[in-house]
């Protein structure tokens, strides 16, 4: 057996190879492109071999997929938990190899669950969309800092950038200074694309939660979209929408994984730290790690399921009553959290759901559906296994 440690970086890589009794091999230096992997390849051709590298961004990606499709196992460490590389006073490159070889060679590896590739490019998208969605809320706070300068009539639409809300402000820009009028039309013209993007976006996520044909029974029809068990567990959930549905499977993964819901929760950072020593034991706030997007998915559905739900709102009511809003809306979210991992393993729905609330969610979820089929003129895009 072959033990490979990767130091990645964007233009090189440095490898250390290993036997088993921990004797360097060799070691190389190559370009983190196609032509460089097979200099890697060539040393391991034959021989069972397995390579460890850091999570780096997306620099991880290329050399990943070479070496997993070559049949060499591969696997990417966590390097906030890579501690003997992190706090080491020497670091280069080559040491860096070398201690991540040593540490694959002898099992101390604090390995990232790294999915499926149809998984990481559904995420890829479904976190453009958020992408997109912070930009354009950005765009309508620079908006509202130059109307804030001027005494300016009311505007009567329900949405202020919403159709009519756009057509007030195109209206009002006269009233404008003559640099604000050109930022203002600049950026009126940014909402218009950046609306038009997202809506793109969100048609192509709707379109992947249509199962794949291998995962469809013999009573349902292809002709008709045919949603994912999984998706539709999620929806009967008041205040999870497709979006976030989507968002906590592809960000979560293989949600067996997690031998519980407090290991989910704990994954997601939605835990209180905890410091203790002797007797004394302080909580203090959540640790934050995990997936940033699901926290502030999960957040914003607890906001909807404390006013739609009875359920929820009696636990806010009595949780805010004693430790205020904002903790209440945390401990909303982790316990949405809990809910939406057992419903998946036992695959049963929201015991507190409302059927025609599902129903409405489902019917809006075909219309997006067959709109993508429609503007794509062509067969449904089926991804989803279930």
């Amino acid at each position: 057996m072959i033990y490979i440690g990767i130091d990645v970086h964007k233009k090189k890589c440095v490898a250390c190879l290993k036997n088993e009794k921990g004797r360097v091999i060799t070691e190389l230096e190559f370009e983190n492109k196609t032509s460089g992997f097979s200099k890697l390849l060539e040393k391991v051709e034959g021989k069972e071999a397995k390579a460890v590298m850091e999570s780096t961004g997306n620099l991880w990606i290329r050399l990943y997929t070479a070496l997993e499709t070559a049949g060499v196992e591969v696997m990417l460490s966590n390097p906030s938990k890579t501690r003997v590389i992190a706090e080491s006073k020497m670091q280069t490159d080559k040491v860096s190899a070398r201690t991540l070889a040593e540490l694959l060679r002898t099992g101390f590896i604090a390995a990232c669950y790294v999915p499926p590739a149809e998984v990481r490019a559904l995420r890829h998208l479904i976190r453009y969309r958020t992408k997109l969605v912070r930009d354009l809320t950005r765009i309508k706070n620079r908006i509202h800092s130059i109307l804030d300068k001027y005494e300016l009539p009311t505007c009567e639409c329900t949405d202020q950038f919403g159709k009519s809300g756009l057509q007030w402000l195109r209206m009002i820009l006269p009233l404008l200074d003559v640099e604000d009028q050109f930022i203002m039309g600049s950026e009126l013209d940014r909402i218009l694309y950046h609306q038009s993007r997202i809506e793109d976006v969100s048609l192509r996520i709707a379109a992947k939660t249509v199962k794949t044909e291998d995962s469809l029974k013999a009573d349902e029809s292809p002709s008709e979209p045919a949603i994912a068990e999984d998706v539709v567990t999620l929806l009967s959930v008041i205040g999870v929408d497709y979006f976030t549905a989507m968002l906590f499977l592809y960000e979560i993964g293989d949600v067996t994984r997690f031998s519980s819901a407090s290991k989910l929760t704990s994954w997601l950072g939605l835990v209180p730290s905890v410091h203790q020593s002797g007797n004394t034991c302080y909580h203090g706030k959540i640790t934050k790690k995990g997936s940033r997007l699901v926290r502030w998915a999960l957040i914003q559905s607890a906001q909807v399921a404390v006013q739609k739900d009875p359920h929820w709102r009696e636990k806010f009511n009595r949780i805010s009553y004693r430790r205020g809003k904002q903790k209440a809306y945390v401990a909303i979210a982790r316990e949405l959290a809990v809910t939406m991992y057992h419903m998946l393993i036992n695959n049963e729905p929201y015991r507190f759901g409302r059927e025609e609330t599902t129903n409405r969610k489902l019917k809006k979820l075909n219309r997006l559906i067959k709109k993508a089929q429609t503007n794509q003129g062509e067969a449904p895009v089926q991804c989803f296994s279930s």
